[in-house]
């Protein structure tokens, strides 16, 4: 009994304590290690690099790569020289992402987008009324001035792209 009466008087002693030296490090204006870590400016070379690509609110080539990397894929751009697609008024800027890939169009504005979508039947993304040439069958993603056709077999990886490229463009 006296030591349960002992660790029971101790118990208040101890949390007042740790009150008060929590108080104390505030008022002095200190702060603990993962806040000073925190408060450390990047590097220059570090936010050069992440700056590079403006935030305009539309796709643009490295927002493309840097939201697929972003998400997990290793994004390789192909060196072949694009394919002009039928139904599709832009050429393509295409990527090999592990065994799939990309094909993404980029539009001056949304508008130029959408008109090309009017006329693509986009299960198959080729104008409507055609079969479309793919060598897969495509995954068919827009958002604002993007169009995507992913070639993959994984259901997973289209979905993987399909959420990466949905969630929008880096906003301003």
């Amino acid at each position: 009994m006296p030591k349960f009466f002992l660790i029971w008087l101790a118990l208040p002693a101890l949390a007042a304590s740790c009150r008060g030296a929590s108080a104390d490090r505030s008022s002095r204006g200190s702060s603990s290690p993962a806040d000073s870590i925190s408060a450390i400016p990047a590097s220059p070379e570090r936010s050069a690099s992440k700056t590079t690509c403006a935030r305009t609110g539309s796709w643009a080539r490295c927002s493309v790569e840097k939201r697929l990397e972003r998400s997990g894929f290793v994004v390789r751009p192909d060196t072949a020289r694009p394919i002009r697609r039928p139904g599709f008024s832009v050429l393509p800027t295409v990527y090999t992402l592990g065994r799939s890939r990309l094909e993404v169009f980029l539009y001056s504005s949304s508008d130029a987008a959408a008109h090309d979508v009017a006329g693509l039947d986009t299960v198959v993304a080729a104008p409507r009324g055609s079969r479309g040439g793919w060598p897969a069958q495509p995954t068919f993603v827009r958002n604002t001035n993007l169009i995507a056709v992913f070639l993959t077999d994984s259901p997973v990886q289209a979905e993987r792209l399909s959420l990466a490229l949905g969630a929008g463009p880096p906003q301003p």
